[in-house]
C-alpha cells in the first residue's frame, strides 16, 4: 500500500508526517479518558453502593447497569461513529465525541439516584463511542505502515497508563471528596485535549464513506440490552430459569440474529459480515472479547474483595491494582518484539494461558492471604493480557485498507466493550447467584421483608449486619465467607472463558509465516505481517 496521505487529507504529508508523535501524544491524552473513567470507576462502586449522603445506596445490579449503561450505548454507536468519522471527518467527530463526553462526566458528578447516574453514563457513553475509533484511526492515517505496529504499541500502553493511574486518581478524590469527583475529574482533561486537538490534529476521511445503518444501530443496541437485561436479573433473582429472564435473554438473542441477518442484507451495513471470513480477523476480534469479558468481571469482584473483605480503602485499592496496569504499560509497547520473534499465535496463545492461570489463582485467595500474592497476580495477569492486546490489534488494523481504519477500529473496540459488558454481566451474576446461595440460610437474622435485598451483594449483607449492632456478628463472618466462595467460582468460569480464546488463536491466528492471501487488502502486506 502506498504510505503516502490519502488524496483527501488537507495537510501535506510531510507536514503531518513530523508532527506525527505529537499527534500520538494528543490522541493518547483522549483515549486516556475513556479509560480512565472505568478505571476511577471501578475503584469508586464500593463507596457509591454505600447509603447516602456518603453513596447512592446502590445495589449490585444498579452497580452493573451503572457500569453497563455506559459500555452497551458506547459499543452499539461504535459502528455507526466509525463511518461518520470516515464520511465527516475524523477530527471533527473526535472534537465532539469528547465535548459530549465532558458533558456527560459533569452531569454524573451532581447524580441524585441510581437511575440518574445510569442515565448521565449512557451519556458519557455517547461521546466515548465517537472518540475511541478515531483515535486509532487518525493514528492510521498519519503512521507509514512499518510504524504503525510500534505506534499502537504505545496506543495500547496509553491505555495501560490510564489503567495504571485510574484507581489511585479515583482513590485519592475519595479519600478527599465525595464520590462524584471521580466523573468531575475528566472535564479539564477534555479541555486540555480539545484545544491540542484543534492545534496540532490533522482531519482525514475515507473518500468513499459508506451510509449511516440506522436500523443495523438499532437492532445491535436493542438486542445487547435485552441480552445483557436478562444476564444481570437473572443474578439478581438467582434464578436463570425465570420465565422473565429466560424470555428476555431468549429475545435478545433473537435480536441480534436478526441483526446479523439485516446487516447481510443491507447495501450499507454497519458491520460488513464479509470481514469475518477471514479467519484470522475474526480470530484477533474473538480473542479481544474474550479477554475483556475475563477481565472487566474480575476486575468488578477484585474491588469488593479488596475492600469489604480486607477492609482497604479506595486509595489503598488503587495502589493494590498498580501491577495489573503497570505490567500492560511496561510491555504492551514491546510486545511487538516478542512477536517479531515468536509470531503473534505463540505470543497470544501464551498470554492468554498466562491470563487463565492468573484467574484460577483467585481461588487461593481467602480473607488473611498475604496480599504480596495477589500482586504478584495481577502483575501476571497484566504481563498476558498485554501480549494480547498489542499484536491482536495490529493484525486487526492491518487487516483492512487505511481508508477503512475508522471501521477496523470500531469493530475493535465494539468487540472489546461488547465482550466487557457481557463479562460483568455474566460473571456479576455468576458471583450474585453463588453469593445468594451461600449466604440465604444466614439471612434469618432479618425480618422476612428485609431478606432479599440484603442477600443482593456483599455490601447489602454488611449493611443490614450493621444495623443489627452485636447481633450482627455472625451475619459479617457469613457474608465474608459467602463472597469468598462465590469469587472463587466466578473466577473459574473466567479462567475458562480464557481457555476457549486460547484455543480460538492457536488454531487461527498467524503463526511467524504469514497467510497467503488476505482479500480485504490487495495492495497491502498481508494480515500476519505483525507476526513474522
Amino acid at each position: 500500500m502506498s504510505t503516502t496521505a490519502l488524496p483527501t487529507q488537507p495537510r501535506i504529508p510531510e507536514a503531518v508526517h513530523r508532527r506525527r508523535w505529537a499527534i500520538l501524544g494528543v490522541l493518547m491524552l483522549s483515549l486516556l479518558i475513556v479509560v480512565l473513567d472505568n478505571s476511577i470507576l471501578n475503584v469508586a462502586i464500593k463507596t457509591i453502593s454505600t447509603p447516602e449522603p456518603t453513596g447512592l445506596g446502590a445495589t449490585q445490579g444498579e452497580l452493573e447497569w451503572a457500569i453497563n449503561s455506559y459500555t452497551l450505548v458506547f459499543a452499539g454507536l461504535l459502528f455507526t461513529a466509525g463511518l461518520l468519522g470516515d464520511r465527516l471527518g475524523r477530527k471533527k467527530v473526535l472534537i465532539a465525541g469528547l465535548v459530549v463526553f465532558g458533558i456527560g462526566s459533569a452531569f454524573a458528578a451532581q447524580s441524585g439516584s441510581p437511575v440518574q447516574l445510569i442515565v448521565f453514563r449512557a451519556l458519557m457513553g455517547l461521546g466515548a463511542a465517537f472518540v475511541m475509533p478515531a483515535t486509532l484511526a487518525v493514528l492510521m492515517n498519519v503512521f507509514e505502515r512499518e510504524e504503525q505496529p510500534k505506534a499502537i504499541g504505545i496506543w495500547a500502553g496509553g491505555v495501560g497508563l490510564a489503567i495504571a493511574i485510574g484507581p489511585i486518581t479515583g482513590g485519592v478524590l475519595l479519600d478527599h471528596f465525595w464520590w462524584g469527583s471521580v466523573f468531575l475529574i475528566n472535564v479539564p482533561i477534555v479541555i486540555v485535549a480539545v484545544a491540542l486537538m484543534v492545534w496540532l490534529v490533522p482531519d482525514s476521511r475515507d473518500p468513499k464513506p459508506g451510509r449511516v445503518d440506522l436500523v443495523g444501530v438499532a437492532l445491535s443496541v436493542v438486542g445487547l440490552v435485552l441480552l445483557v437485561y436478562g444476564i444481570i436479573k437473572g443474578g439478581q433473582l438467582a434464578d436463570f430459569t425465570d420465565p422473565a429472564v429466560l424470555g428476555t435473554v431468549l429475545a435478545g438473542l433473537a435480536v441480534l440474529v436478526a441483526f446479523v441477518l439485516y446487516e447481510k442484507r443491507c447495501d450499507h451495513p454497519s458491520v460488513d459480515i464479509s470481514y469475518f471470513k477471514n479467519r484470522v480477523f475474526s480470530a484477533a476480534i474473538s480473542a479481544i472479547a474474550l479477554v475483556f469479558f475475563a477481565l472487566m468481571g474480575v476486575t468488578f469482584f477484585s474491588v469488593f474483595y479488596t475492600q469489604s473483605v480486607r477492609g482497604y480503602s479506595p486509595l489503598q485499592t488503587g495502589l493494590l491494582m498498580l501491577p495489573l496496569a503497570a505490567a500492560q504499560l511496561i510491555f504492551a509497547p514491546r510486545a511487538r518484539l516478542v512477536v517479531d520473534r515468536f509470531g503473534v499465535r505463540a505470543v497470544c496463545t501464551g498470554g492468554l494461558l498466562l491470563v487463565m492461570a492468573t484467574l484460577a489463582s483467585f481461588t487461593i485467595l481467602d480473607a488473611d492471604t498475604p496480599i504480596w500474592i495477589l500482586e504478584v497476580i495481577f502483575f501476571l495477569m497484566g504481563t498476558g493480557m498485554a501480549h494480547i492486546m498489542t499484536p491482536t490489534s495490529v493484525v486487526i488494523m492491518q487487516a483492512l485498507p487505511r481508508e477503512k481504519a475508522g471501521s477496523a477500529s470500531a469493530l475493535s473496540n465494539t468487540f472489546r466493550q461488547v465482550g466487557g459488558a457481557l463479562g460483568i454481566a455474566v460473571l456479576g451474576s455468576v458471583l450474585s447467584t453463588a453469593y445468594r446461595n451461600g449466604v440465604e440460610d444466614k439471612l434469618t437474622l432479618l425480618p422476612e421483608s428485609a431478606r432479599h435485598t440484603a442477600g443482593e451483594s456483599i455490601e447489602a449483607t454488611l449493611g443490614a449486619a450493621a444495623r443489627l449492632g452485636p447481633r450482627g456478628e455472625p451475619l459479617v463472618a457469613a457474608a465474608n465467607d459467602s463472597f469468598l466462595h462465590a469469587m472463587h467460582v466466578t473466577a473459574l468460569w473466567g479462567a475458562g472463558v480464557a481457555v476457549i480464546g486460547s484455543l480460538v488463536v492457536f488454531l487461527f491466528l498467524p503463526g511467524r509465516t504469514p497467510p497467503e492471501s488476505r482479500p480485504q487488502e490487495k495492495e497491502a502486506e498481508p494480515v500476519g505481517a505483525a507476526g513474522h
